[in-house]
């Protein structure tokens, strides 16, 4: 799960955005069935969540780019990479406990 979390903006950052999803729901799995800290399944579910909004569109929007990379917003890129740092933060936290 620790990997998957430094994947998600390794990946978006490096413009592989759409194969970012599979690090995303191995975190998002991970973090739901065997972390108990609520701080890291949150991180977990915001990353997700950040991740899925411009998913989405990219796929609903007839005129997109030819790629998740070129079509998202830089706001989610931020907001993605920002959640995937308190994810990585929780998991380093509840490791130590």
């Amino acid at each position: 799960m620790t990997v998957s979390a430094w994947a998600v903006p390794v990946m978006v950052l490096a413009q592989f955005a759409l194969l970012a999803v599979v690090p995303v729901a191995i975190a998002l799995v991970g973090a739901l069935t065997r972390v108990r800290d609520r701080a890291v399944r949150g991180a977990a579910v915001l990353v997700a969540v950040a991740f899925s909004i411009p998913l989405t569109v990219w796929l609903v929007r007839p005129d997109g780019a030819q790629s998740l990379s070129k079509d998202i917003h830089p706001a989610f890129v931020g907001l993605i990479v920002a959640a995937s740092i308190a994810l990585i933060a929780g998991i380093t936290r509840a490791r130590r406990r």
